[in-house]
């Protein structure tokens, strides 16, 4: 009998989430009884507000949600992004140059598919989110690492990306604030590196996921306010998600040229169809409604990220830049390596972080899931309580 065909080489190559395979080991450890106090995902710890959860509720009684819709998205919400786009990204778009996608992960697979083709070189500052690199891969791109440390506060420059440019260069990832850092560029950063990526016709996947979270009056300059001549080369991504603690109603949205967005509409007619018209109507009241518990919740977010870095602060060995934007603290833990903690001698931050969760019953993400060794991220979007008791466990453990 003939054997049976092989799996496709592409999706076996992919990786599973790191983020969210710590985050379900924690879990599951949580779920034998062990007291796990986990900074892995990147979920608000927050109730979505209620005059959202009631705008669904209204939409549940409308038998015109049941149907299929336009698969890119209400007009009502395409309407709604654009106006928060204008607010917020300081660019002006027609809602036909915005489609809503399931999630902002979604946006990336959609944004890179549009933008990419077989052996392009995609420019990705590194520490990353770990989805990027393999969106790439998935678009046949070719993922190439641009690596800026805790002594760059985690921020690419023109001169890196200049180094790292080739002839087959094409797009450009730039996120601000970052997802794994909470590094935020200035705007004069932001638009040196727009401007470069202007010059070169190179194409800039921008993702403003995070970009409502900011702290110490600093502002998320969007690539395309600093530089308005590069939103003909540039498609942003964002959602509701992080903002307004709806990670699980999986709404996002890119925006982009209206060419770009016409073929990526294209595949999501064949790939989902319209998102969820019950989490759309929400997305809209999130949008259009009042902004005082996202606000709320951005001031909880500074309170529990002042919190953290002064708590991990005090662990000798630790590096830990101050992150002016979304909800994480990227430290720098190469000076807990190479030494012996409770007979274990950790060598990268893998083994450092498995050590954690072992000996403290503390989950963080290893460095090695968004870029070089040596790094842990601890997401802060956990109550106070458990955010000050788990980092009292590491103290305690590097003491």
């Amino acid at each position: 009998m003939t054997e049976r065909a092989p799996l496709s080489r592409k999706l076996s190559a992919i990786a599973e989430s790191a983020t969210l395979k710590v985050d379900a080991k924690a879990k599951a450890l949580k779920a034998e009884g062990k007291d796990i106090i986990s900074y892995a995902a990147g979920e608000p710890d927050f109730a979505t507000p209620q005059f959202i959860v009631d705008a669904a509720a209204e939409a549940l009684a409308d038998p015109a949600n049941y149907r299929y819709t336009p698969a890119a998205g209400l007009p009502a919400l395409r309407e709604a992004v654009a106006a928060k786009t204008l607010r917020d990204s300081g660019l002006e778009v027609a809602p036909s140059q915005v489609i809503v996608t399931n999630g902002g992960k979604q946006s990336v697979y959609q944004a890179f598919q549009a933008v990419v083709n077989p052996g392009d070189e995609v420019l990705l500052p590194a520490p990353y989110w770990t989805t990027y690199p393999e969106a790439i891969r998935l678009a046949d791109g070719i993922p190439v690492e641009v690596f800026a440390g805790a002594d760059q506060d985690y921020k690419v420059t023109v001169e890196q990306l200049e180094a790292a440019r080739t002839a087959r260069t094409t797009v450009l990832v730039f996120v601000s604030p970052s997802n794994p850092t909470g590094s935020v560029y200035t705007a004069e950063e932001t638009a040196a590196i727009g401007e470069w990526a202007l010059e070169h016709g190179i194409w800039i996947i921008s993702d403003e996921i995070y970009q409502n979270l900011t702290y110490e009056g600093v502002k998320a300059t969007s690539i395309v306010e600093a530089v308005p001549a590069v939103a003909g080369q540039t498609i942003l991504v964002n959602g509701v998600a992080k903002t307004y603690a709806m990670t699980g109603w999986r709404v996002g949205w890119m925006v982009g040229p209206a060419d770009a967005i016409k073929i990526a509409g294209n595949l999501q007619s064949h790939l989902s169809s319209n998102v969820n018209n019950v989490a759309q109507k929400a997305a809209i009241a999130a949008l259009n409604g009042p902004q005082t518990e996202a606000e709320q919740m951005r001031e909880a977010f500074d309170r529990r990220r002042r919190l953290i870095v002064s708590e991990l602060s005090k662990i000798e060995g630790l590096v830990v830049p101050n992150p002016l934007g979304a909800f994480y603290v990227y430290p720098d833990v190469q000076g807990l390596l190479g030494r012996t903690w409770g007979g274990v001698t950790p060598t990268t931050s893998l083994e450092l972080a498995d050590l954690i969760l072992e000996q403290a019953e503390v989950a963080v993400v290893p460095g090695e899931a968004f870029g070089p060794s040596g790094y842990i991220r601890m997401s802060y979007a956990l109550g106070d309580e458990a955010l000050l008791a788990g980092v009292q466990r590491l103290q305690r453990l590097f003491s």
